[in-house]
């Protein structure tokens, strides 16, 4: 048994997480609470700050715990990546996003990984937990690790396994969902297993290298991507045979084999599903293969803020209203409920679609009490009675289930469009019963 490897199962190994978001704090928490000293490392000082004091800023994390795991010493963060050469095993949680073209941006990874070379050690694991194109860990990072002169399998141990996470989820969290991890060679698999089984309540499924690990997760969410264009797409088309999809789906779904639903809405958000099919689709160009069917899904997901636009004209329409001038309340701005996350929000889009035709957008959600778009600050207006009279028309974007007065909302507004059948699922009520109610 290697040192490093008895260190981890001991417990007494130290680990550094780098990227400090959404993924990178939960999996820090998780580490520490195991039993392992964790130095969590970000570019941006007022989370390194928060960590220090105790203070929690996502919503995945139970403050209580951050705050004692920072008192207690289990749990701290900096600023110096010089720091890098104390721990002997580092994940890295770096954003991949998409740039302009849809074309993975790969900056922050290559720039991690060039500034992990630095100061590389023997006896070091290193895993990458970013979402990426299969052939990032190996194609790309290992030769920027290896360029440090150690060898990989032998001096360094490397290694991919995707985060799971899901914001907001009640049921599964970092702690207890399972875990698939591929090294680039089978000692570099045998340490990060032991790694994450030191750490999780779930079992470690491992793969033969990297490449599978990365592409079990693009496929996760290419099968969400296209399943919720399905469920959009469908909605469409019920939308102009006077069929509700709302109910077609809660029919469906009785079925107790062979079906699984998925809903429609105002487009598709977060830090997986509207971007990580793209990597695959780069990849597959370079082996000459056009992914079709997840390019199709992307263009029926990314069109439905237009539908949604073109749905409220036409309702304003009916009321001999224009949407050029007319004020619009957007209830709910997070891309899911009950969180506050707006990470490729679709209600974001819905707000921009709405702009370009010259309506005046304001907006309401209890998690998000201020958004940055376009360079400017924008703060949630209280809900009121007052507030819902005085706009056009309420648009549901988000379906956050607590913190919105749904019934007050339906009594007060002339037209109201919900786009995620939230009000039926909340005060369970026929929409006939309210003339004003839409639903997508």
């Amino acid at each position: 048994m290697s040192t490093l490897l008895e260190k981890i199962k001991s417990k007494v190994a130290k680990v550094g997480v780098i990227g400090l978001g959404y993924v990178g704090l939960p999996l820090a928490v998780e580490k520490a609470k195991a039993g392992f000293c964790v130095l969590g490392f970000d570019i941006q000082p007022e989370k390194v700050d928060k960590i220090n004091r105790g203070e929690n800023y996502i919503g995945d994390v139970v403050p209580e715990e951050l705050s004692t795991l920072s008192q207690n010493g289990h749990l701290s963060a900096t600023g110096d990546f010089s720091r890098i050469r104390e721990c002997d095993v580092l994940a890295i949680c770096v954003p991949t996003p998409l740039d302009e073209f849809k074309q993975p941006d790969l900056s922050y990874v290559v720039n991690t990984a060039k500034t992990i070379a630095s100061y590389l050690h023997k006896d070091m694991l290193i895993v990458l937990e970013s979402t990426t194109y299969p052939g990032t860990t190996e194609e790309v990072l290992l030769p920027i690790l290896s360029a440090s002169g150690l060898e990989v399998g032998k001096d360094f141990y490397l290694a991919y396994s995707p985060e799971r996470v899901d914001p907001g989820n009640l049921r599964y969290k970092t702690k207890n969902t399972p875990k698939v991890v591929g090294g680039c060679t089978p000692l570099c698999l045998e340490h990060a297993k032991a790694l994450y089984e030191a750490v999780l309540e779930a079992p470690v499924f491992t793969v033969s290298s990297p490449k599978e690990a990365e592409m079990a997760k693009i496929l996760e969410n290419t099968f969400r991507i296209v399943n919720c264009a399905l469920a959009n797409e469908m909605a469409i088309v019920c939308r102009k045979l006077g069929i509700n999809i709302w109910e077609v789906i809660d029919a469906a779904a009785t079925k107790p084999f062979g079906f699984m639903p998925f809903y429609p809405g105002p487009g598709v958000g977060g830090h997986c599903i509207p971007i990580d099919p793209y990597y695959l689709t780069y990849k597959a160009r370079s082996v000459d293969y056009h992914t079709r069917l997840i390019e199709l899904a992307g263009e029926i997901n990314d069109f439905m803020p237009e539908y949604v636009t073109s749905r409220l004209q036409d309702l304003l329409n009916e009321q001999e209203k224009p949407l050029k001038n007319s004020k619009i309340l957007l209830l709910g701005i997070a891309y899911k409920g009950d969180v506050d996350d707006v990470r490729e929000s679709p209600a974001l889009k819905v707000w921009s679609q709405l702009e370009a035709k010259g309506a005046e957008v304001i907006y309401h959600d209890p998690y998000c009490q201020f958004v940055r778009r376009k360079g400017q600050i924008y703060h949630s207006h209280p809900l009121d009675k007052e507030l819902v009279k005085s706009v056009d028309a309420v648009v549901i974007t988000t379906a956050h289930t607590r913190g919105v007065d749904y019934k007050m909302v339906v009594a007060a507004a002339s037209i109201v469009l919900d786009t995620k059948n939230i009000v039926t699922k909340i005060l369970r009520v026929d929409p006939a019963s309210y003339p004003g109610l839409h639903l997508l």
